[in-house]
């Protein structure tokens, strides 16, 4: 494992700063007008999955789901960084620098 691997616990940190919850299916979904995007390298190739709106985990696999239903299946080695868009908290208004 890589200095720049994450591990199931920088995961779940981040879900939890996300204000994500579980359901009965172990989905972590965000919360509403909240998004994530997973950075994710493999052997030189990357890609960002972006508007993630559900994490599930699964041993070593991390399937992320976005509002179109669509999954996607990385192995969470290969996910090297998570950026989080929208506020991470229900209720607060969000507020962005030079518009009020």
């Amino acid at each position: 494992m890589s200095a720049t691997t994450m591990t199931g616990e920088h995961l779940e940190a981040i879900l939890k700063v996300a204000g994500a919850k579980s359901d009965k299916e172990g989905w972590f979904g965000m919360p509403e007008g909240s998004s994530l995007s997973l950075h994710v390298a493999h052997d030189g190739a990357a890609m960002t999955i972006s508007r993630v709106d559900a994490v599930r985990f699964d041993g070593e696999l991390v399937y992320c789901r976005n509002p179109k239903r669509e999954t996607f299946v990385v192995v969470r080695g290969d996910v090297f960084a998570a950026a989080l868009e929208g506020e991470s908290s229900a209720g607060k208004v969000a507020r962005r620098a030079g518009f009020g």
